[in-house]
């Protein structure tokens, strides 16, 4: 990698191989989002795992198609429904990494461990970090090279209670990314090497990435900003709300799966569902008897451009977004700063 950034990985279908495949192309690395990846297949709903697993695939060999040698990998969420077949599937295709979040992936080395494929977890606390490489080394004899850190700044689902935003108290990502430091300290030098720590949440310009490197991050992790950019596989209406939006458009909600997460303000997000949508049955902690809505719809109606009727997800910072961009220029804007 020239460029020590990581576009976060965005579902349902927001980073797909096209926007991947352009950040690798431009010497940072590109995240394919796993969750729901196969909605534009015709068979969604009757084979929604095989649609799933076929789209990881064609969306992974288009962005090989335009970055040959850059690095790709996948997101895939713990609670994801089948979470293991499709870190086979990851592994299977040769995917430089894949980074793991919306719980602890505790058991993610058992299936990279010597392949291709390196384990890339997200935290949110020093605690998690702890868990994780404790039971990682303890099981499999695996540490990771690298961990992303997420702060209380990021968009979409976020790894903290609801009471922490009620609260209005905000631990900064710079305490964050010391505490987890001192953590993985003892790792480090049963490794006798360094575990690279990505910080993520409230990223959006080079300013934002200098001061994250110059705090002791070895680099971030930006998914908002890659957003709204040309090569982003979301709908041009979709962009374009992000690049319209103000600090005072963002919420936090409470997602029909049971966590925080962060979006921008909208009919759907202020009023809620007006009526019961088909179950993917894509995450396992979605309850469909009680879920209050699809959340795999409301952020796919949202990507296909109907952005009143859906979810948007987004970081806090998502105002200072005014152009819709192309990949290579925020890469220049990097280049010029850092």
């Amino acid at each position: 990698m020239k460029f020590p950034v990581i576009q976060g990985g965005m579902g349902i279908g927001v980073s797909l191989g096209r926007l991947s495949g352009s950040v690798a192309a431009c010497g940072g690395a590109g995240t394919i989002s796993a969750v729901g990846i196969g909605y534009r297949q015709a068979d969604h709903f009757k084979a929604f795992l095989e649609s799933n697993l076929r789209a990881m695939e064609e969306e992974f060999q288009k962005a090989r198609s335009l970055s040959a040698d850059g690095v790709v990998g996948f997101n895939i969420m713990t609670v994801i429904t089948d979470y293991v077949t499709y870190v086979k599937k990851a592994v299977a295709l040769k995917a430089d990494f894949i980074v793991s979040g919306a719980g602890l992936p505790l058991e993610l080395p058992k299936y990279v461990k010597g392949t291709e494929t390196q384990a890339v977890p997200i935290v949110s606390s020093a605690k998690a970090a702890k868990i994780i490489l404790r039971t990682w080394k303890k099981k499999w004899e695996y540490i990771p090279q690298l961990i992303i850190i997420e702060g209380p700044e990021a968009g979409g689902h976020l790894g903290f209670k609801a009471s922490y935003f009620e609260k209005g108290e905000k631990e900064s990502l710079k305490d964050l990314l010391m505490s987890v430091r001192e953590v993985i300290a003892p790792f480090e030098e049963q490794l006798k090497e360094k575990i690279q720590l990505v910080v993520a949440g409230g990223i959006v310009t080079p300013e934002d990435v200098k001061a994250a490197l110059d705090m002791g991050a070895d680099g971030v992790q930006m998914g908002t900003r890659f957003l709204a950019t040309e090569e982003c596989d979301a709908d041009p209406r979709y962009k374009q709300k992000y690049v319209e939006a103000t600090e005072e458009d963002v919420i936090i909600i409470q997602s029909p799966v049971g966590l925080p997460g962060r979006a921008l303000k909208n009919p759907f997000t202020l009023e809620g569902a007006k009526d019961r949508m088909r179950c993917r049955n894509c995450l396992t902690p979605c309850d469909p008897a009680t879920t209050i809505y699809c959340i795999a719809d409301a952020l796919e109606r949202a990507v296909r451009g109907d952005v009143d009727n859906g979810l948007l997800f987004t970081g806090s910072q998502v105002g200072k977004i005014h152009s819709l961009k192309k990949v290579k220029e925020i890469f220049a804007e990097f280049e010029a700063i850092l």
